[in-house]
């Protein structure tokens, strides 16, 4: 396979805290390609140019929106920096592939002029169903929504090759955007070895308490955290149980809107929001320490075909998993974690409770969920399907 220089687009996020993309640019540049990366500029990573590992940083001025209007302008914002970036690259030192992680399904604009005039090749990293996402936000099939579906027909429409997250996704782009399966290759979200790790726990961060239960992820509205709240509060007032914590571990649009249901629900006291946390060796403390681990993802249309990347991250440290009983929920953990039905929080709380009561069982679970990660979720897993994916678009 012959070096060439790829340039990753992501839009939501900076690297290296997205662990995707960053993972993705270490294994292309382990293979001995150049990769350049664009990116916002955002949280501690502001820097507008960098080069860490090889890989290089573009940053550029990020215009976070939280409203139709907001969304618009901080896409056009990515959108002119990125080309504006794009081109720069493309006459200092050439581009051979683009290589655009959704969302949004925009970025296809930006690789568009590139391979109709110049022959470049385009890579779609399918990351997230945005029409499923619409709708689980705001449950309607307006124009809204069937714009985000042309988006991401006309995305699969350029793309020479994409990367799936799940075999959900691949059925997807196949049966809704006519993508021929032979060019998709599944690339399954997991953590590098090494950057969580299994240890001991660290008992201060019970804080006093006999139990700890930890949530690790996202907190927007689709995600479930308000769930994981109402089962908490269900245990420590319905069941009794003033012996257990939560330390929910993550930052998103709804973490004001649960900080104070927390507190309207006398629940301040129990729940830690530790906030967003960069350094695996402070989340590996955390997940050491919890008895538990939740995955309070709903079911709907998004989360059923969604890979939950925290209980991959949760396995990877041998934490028993409890979770709803989402299609590839139950892919990725089988029959190592224990789930709830019909998105009930009291469901939730039962069998959070059940584990907390059963060492055994929650050492079985742990034990058996560590031996699924290292048989087949672990990233060197999905090396392979990537290298295979760029091998095929010809880089």
């Amino acid at each position: 396979m012959a070096a060439r220089h790829i340039v990753i687009l992501v839009e939501n996020l900076p690297v290296p805290f997205d662990r995707r993309p960053w993972q993705i640019a270490h294994t292309l540049v382990a293979a001995g390609h150049r990769v350049s990366v664009i990116c916002p500029a955002m949280y501690e990573h502001t820097a507008r140019r960098e080069r860490i590992d090889g890989i290089d940083i573009w940053r550029y001025p990020s215009r976070e929106g939280a409203t139709p209007v907001g969304w618009i302008r901080e896409y056009l914002n990515a959108l002119f920096w990125m080309l504006l970036i794009c081109l720069r690259l493309f006459f200092t030192r050439g581009i051979d592939v683009i290589h655009a992680c959704n969302p949004p399904d925009l970025l296809f604009l930006v690789a568009w002029p590139f391979k109709v005039f110049f022959g470049t090749r385009f890579l779609f990293d399918h990351h997230d169903l945005n029409p499923e996402v619409y709708l689980a936000k705001f449950g309607r099939r307006d124009i809204v929504y069937r714009a985000l579906g042309a988006c991401e027909r006309l995305t699969f429409g350029l793309a020479d090759v994409s990367l799936a997250t799940n075999e959900s996704f691949k059925r997807i782009a196949v049966a809704r955007d006519g993508m021929d399966p032979g060019r998709i290759f599944v690339v399954r979200n997991a953590p590098v070895r090494g950057r969580l790790i299994a240890g001991p726990a660290r008992n201060e961060l019970r804080r006093g308490r006999r139990h700890l239960v930890a949530y690790l992820g996202m907190m927007n509205k689709q995600d479930g955290v308000d769930l994981l709240l109402e089962a908490a509060r269900h245990i420590i007032y319905t069941l009794g149980r003033g012996d257990v914590g939560f330390a929910l571990i993550g930052d998103g649009t709804e973490l004001a809107n649960l900080k104070a249901m927390a507190q309207q629900s006398g629940l301040a006291d129990h729940v830690r929001f530790a906030g967003r946390i960069g350094d695996g060796r402070v989340i590996s403390d955390y997940l050491n320490t919890a008895d538990v681990c939740v995955c309070p993802d709903p079911r709907n249309e998004m989360n059923d075909h969604s890979t939950m990347t925290k209980v991959v991250e949760y396995l990877s440290v041998g934490r028993p998993v409890v979770a709803f009983d989402l299609h590839e929920t139950l892919f990725t953990a089988g029959d190592t974690a224990l789930y709830a039905t019909d998105n009930d929080p009291r469901q939730l709380a039962g069998l959070i409770v059940r584990l907390l009561d059963d060492a055994p069982l929650r050492h079985d679970l742990g034990r058996r969920g560590k031996e699924r990660f290292d048989a087949m979720l672990s990233w060197e897993r999905s090396e392979e399907s990537l290298l295979a994916a760029y091998a095929k678009v010809g880089a």
